[in-house]
This record gives C-alpha cells, structure tokens and sequence, in this order.
C-alpha cells in the first residue's frame, strides 16, 4: 500500500523516476512535494495533494515554512506524519542557507548580513531581535538571539547588546530584527533604538554597522540608507 498513489501515475509523471533521471532540479514544486508527502488520499494522488497544500499558501516555500505541525494537518490528507516530515524538511533548508551565509570570510555589505540573518527571521510570525558580533575584519565572532516578541515588537536592552559584545572583543556589531508584516520600512521605535545603539556604540568605540530589518525575502538597511 505504501506509495500507492505515486506509482498509479502515468512514467512521465512519476516524480521519484524524473529525478532519478534528470535530477531534483528537473521536478515542479508540487513533484518535489509529492515525494515528501509519499501517498495522497482515496480520492487524490500525492501530487493533487501537494498542489493543493502549495495553492493554500501561495505557492511559496517561505510562507509554507511558517506553519506549525498543527497548523499544516489542517488541509485534509496531511496528517502528523506528513506534517513532521514537511516540517524536518524545510528546516534542513533553512540550515543549508545558514551554513553557506557563515562561509563567508567578510561581511562586506548588507546583503551579507541579511543573508546571514534570514535563515533565523525571515519565516517567524513574531518578532526577534539578533545580534552578531564582528571582529575588526568584520569576520563573525558569534550570532546571537537577543529577544523574543510578539506580532508588533521585541524589547531590546542596549546594555545587554554591549556587554556581550566587550565580552567577545567585538570590534563592532550588526543587528537585526523582522517584521511579520512583511513591511521593511523601520517604525519610529526602530529609528529611536537605532540611534540609542548609535551613541552607546561612539562611547564605547566600538560599531553599530548597520540595522537590518528582515521582511520575508525583503530587507531594510539603515546604513545603506544613510541613517547610520
């Protein structure tokens, strides 16, 4: 009975046979779904099914990404074990786009930064405020999850920023919080933190590089705003 479905497909459209063949970059989204999901239902096969899970979020992997176990077992045909696999699976994505952010040597510019913040903050429906610290080649020392909010802010304590940072000899410092609105533009509270970090920063000698708001696969930089 296991995978039943899949092998009911016509050759051309057996999704486990294509990327044997021509490779995983040959298959559509929903094919690559499918062969996670293994089987569909009675009256659909793993790849309607997968079709369906991606048309309920917009056929986009970020937004799928964001769902909780409870929350992917709502669509009829995705139960726990299906859930837990999806889930597994697009964490492993996740870790794969964090892996190559940390193999930079530099980080030179603020797409750097964001990359290697995203995999942390681009899928959350809450907000967190992250950290990293940087040496004077601005090569990473360390990432850090500073705070957790909720949908419309994070606390953000300015000492706390700084008192880790002397701790590892940082010679400047890159933060980074998202927005679930998915809207990059910072609010008045992020420009008012922002400057705080700024000052703090001049007194100590040691750098606020820049601010990087994360909006899904969207950024805002206060430095290449000119605002730092």
């Amino acid at each position: 009975m296991e995978d039943q479905q899949i092998r009911k497909l016509n050759n051309d459209d057996k999704p486990r046979e294509k990327l044997e063949k021509n490779g995983a970059s040959s298959l559509s989204d929903a094919e690559l779904l499918a062969i996670l999901l293994r089987t569909g239902t009675t009256k659909k096969n793993a790849i309607t099914l997968a079709r369906e899970l991606l048309s309920e979020h917009q056929y986009n992997w970020a937004e799928l990404s964001r769902k909780s176990i409870p929350d992917l077992i709502k669509t009829k045909g995705i139960g726990k074990v299906k859930a837990i696999t999806l889930s597994a699976a697009l964490e492993i994505g996740k870790r794969r786009r964090e892996e190559e952010a940390r193999t930079k040597s530099q980080i030179k510019s603020s797409r750097d930064a964001f990359e290697l913040f995203r995999t942390d903050l681009e899928d959350l429906n809450h907000e967190e405020f992250h950290v990293i610290c940087l040496n004077r080649a601005n090569k990473l020392i360390k990432k850090i999850k500073l705070s957790k909010g909720g949908m419309s802010g994070t606390v953000v304590d300015p000492k706390l920023i700084f008192k880790m940072a002397i701790e590892m000899q940082a010679h400047g410092i890159i933060v980074a919080h998202n927005h679930p609105s998915e809207s990059p533009f910072p609010s008045d509270e992020d420009k008012k933190i922002t400057s705080k970090l700024k000052e703090a920063g001049k007194m100590l000698e040691l750098n606020l590089i820049d601010h990087i708001i994360i909006a899904g696969s969207n950024y805002f930089s206060f430095a290449d705003e000119g605002l730092i």
